[in-house]
């Protein structure tokens, strides 16, 4: 997968992208990432970027030319999408999307914004992670980036992993995950994950994955109502119906 990153910071860029997940999935060949600086098709002394608001205003918007070059000489593959507040919502069915392609790219603002002839004319969408203010689109990239990375076949260890964590095919969140010690001061790994009975392990993820999911993000279960079928499995494990 090809991935290119249009920003004026690409330091702020370079040690996620060589560290971790994203920088085995490099070394491996399985993920491209180009940085490209806009300042490197400024025309002027002072590489400048920004300029002041038509309108009046406060702050620096970003100019189209460098902009523009960066992306046309990079010809990066589709879609190019803006990190922009206004965009739509970033989730793990975009990341999905992302992912079965052959890649795209992402143009991270600076400053009060940037001109909008670059969201209408250069690039493909907008895109948004969260609804916070950043000082730039470099966060909000590498949040991207590492989203899809992980879903791309090859990249992570175990394939099933990226299915059953947290926002995965089954729509709830991750179970709560134990590990060595059995006891840790005075607190017990839960009796289903020690008893070796792998159904009933099965069987008690899926609850506390529906009961967590019930009661901290019922917004992902929307028009999908808790089936009998459903509150037997939280019944059986001891766990209230949170929406009752």
């Amino acid at each position: 997968m090809r991935v290119d990153l249009f920003s004026i910071f690409p330091e702020y860029l370079d040690g996620p992208l060589r560290s971790s997940l994203l920088g085995r999935a490099r070394e491996a060949g399985i993920l491209d990432v180009r940085v490209h600086d806009p300042r490197e098709h400024t025309t002027d002394r002072h590489r400048s970027v920004d300029d002041a608001p038509f309108g009046g205003g406060a702050g620096m918007v970003m100019r189209p030319e460098p902009l523009f070059a960066a992306i046309e000489a990079a010809a990066p593959l589709r879609p190019v999408l803006l990190l922009s507040a206004a965009g739509p919502r970033f989730d793990q069915g975009v990341a999905r999307d992302l992912a079965a392609g052959d890649g795209f790219a992402l143009v991270c603002g600076r400053y009060e914004g940037i001109d909008q002839r670059v969201a209408d004319h250069a690039c493909d969408g907008e895109l948004s992670v969260a609804d916070v203010v950043l000082s730039g689109g470099e966060a909000a990239a590498l949040v991207v980036v590492e989203a899809v990375t992980r879903l791309v076949p090859g990249v992570m260890g175990n394939q099933t992993s990226a299915l059953e964590e947290s926002f995965g095919e089954n729509g709830l969140l991750e179970y709560p995950h134990y590990t060595r010690p059995a006891e840790f001061r005075g607190w017990e790994v839960p009796e289903p994950l020690r008893s070796g009975d792998h159904a009933r392990i099965e069987r008690w993820r899926r609850a506390q994955a529906l009961h967590r999911t019930l009661d901290r993000r019922p917004d992902l279960l929307v028009g999908r109502p808790v089936t009998p079928a459903d509150k037997e499995l939280l019944a059986e494990f001891g766990l209230d119906d949170p929406t009752r």
